[in-house]
């Protein structure tokens, strides 16, 4: 069942990537992986330490305690991998509420629909059915400023998976809990005559149990990833300024064995499930840094990075690019974002867009939609009628 997900989300590489070389990093509940908005997505899937915005609940929630408005709620949604199929979607729905000057509440609710799946569980097609298999977590955070440029964060998950989708299986539907921490570094510098925004941000997110959907004793690694990332925001005059951000991925789970070559079968499922499978979350994320076969030049690429630029006039008005890469081993996402997005006082609206840079990418026209709701605004607006 998870081997199904994955290959549907991985991409497609030669022959011989398949055969020597493609060794990505296996994870359960991948959706979460998914970034969800529209601003982040345009610039090639970035957010750790650019400004903070209302979907900073997935990309680093210690931003939060630096945003400008005391509270906002952000829905977004995307269409999966329409070069596919025509059902699949994310929905994402985030929030925060500032407290006092120093201290931030938030929470997101994401819920991921594989569409519809028909299943036939004998030939004679009396137990046909259609089901929807999704996923969905929930959470909360709590960020607080320690100074004027340093604050931290701490979040904590439900995640929910339901794939059963074969009555052979003795399936069920899958729970974990994680956490995430998270740092956020916020300063001024002169560059020139220019006071420029220097932003650094750190999130290790999915912190916590591993997952069991049944039919045998093993269960999956949920997606732990740590995020780096900086920025820089430089204002060109009054109305005009244009800022810079990369970010940096590592997933922090143990790379999948492969069977090496003279070995039996047997041992290879003794090794796997020693090496593998009896690992436990904690341990597994100190092994994701040592346990490549191909040592430590296949370790450097399970680090996904991407860099985006984003130019925004008067605070109303933004464009934005960005480009995403995955090495051709751990997946062949690559990728160049476009997007732009216009603010009023009340409301947001922001879109991007995918495009691949190989035609058999999946991910190619993917779109992004964000409507963001400014609380201080509506706030305004009330007091003024």
């Amino acid at each position: 069942m998870i081997s199904s997900l994955l290959a549907v989300m991985s991409l497609t590489v030669s022959a011989q990537d398949k055969n020597s070389m493609f060794n990505p990093v296996h994870t359960s509940v991948t959706s979460q992986t998914i970034a969800p908005d529209a601003r982040g997505g345009a610039m090639g899937d970035i957010g750790a330490a650019t400004d903070p915005d209302v979907n900073s609940q997935y990309w680093n929630p210690a931003k939060y305690p630096f945003a400008i408005s005391r509270a906002g709620v952000a829905l977004n949604y995307t269409p999966w991998l329409r070069q596919l199929v025509n059902d699949m979607d994310l929905a994402y729905l985030a929030g925060y509420y500032r407290i006092g000057d120093y201290s931030a509440v938030s929470s997101s609710l994401r819920y991921f629909s594989l569409g519809e799946v028909y299943t036939s569980s004998d030939v004679s097609g009396s137990n046909d059915m259609t089901i929807h298999p999704y996923e969905m977590s929930f959470d909360v955070a709590y960020s607080l400023m320690l100074s004027e440029k340093f604050s931290i964060a701490a979040a904590v998950r439900w995640i929910h998976s339901d794939l059963t989708y074969d009555y052979t299986e003795e399936t069920t539907p899958g729970n974990a809990f994680a956490a995430d921490i998270a740092a956020y570094y916020q300063n001024y510098i002169n560059i020139g005559q220019r006071e420029c925004q220097l932003g650094i941000g750190l999130n290790v997110s999915n912190i916590g149990s591993k997952i069991t959907f049944g039919g045998d004793d093993n269960s999956e690694f949920i997606p732990t990833n740590l995020r780096l990332g900086a920025s820089l925001m430089v204002p060109i005059d009054e109305y005009n300024k244009f800022t810079i951000a990369a970010d940096a991925n590592k997933l922090l789970v143990p790379t999948y064995p492969q069977k090496k070559d003279g070995e039996s079968d047997e041992d290879f499922e003794v090794r796997k499930q020693k090496d593998y499978y009896d690992v436990s979350s904690i341990s597994g994320m100190f092994k994701s840094f040592t346990d490549a076969p191909g040592g430590f030049k296949e370790e450097m690429q399970e680090v996904n990075w991407s860099v985006g630029g984003e130019y925004t006039y008067n605070d109303k008005f933004s464009v934005r690019v960005g480009y995403h890469h995955e090495s051709e081993n751990k997946g062949n996402r690559k990728y160049f974002t476009v997007g732009a997005g216009f603010k009023m006082n009340v409301f947001s609206l922001d879109a991007g867009y995918v495009i691949a840079t190989a035609k058999s990418n999946p991910l190619d026209q993917t779109m992004r939609f964000t409507l963001t709701f400014d609380m201080d605004g509506i706030k305004d607006l009330f007091k003024r009628k």
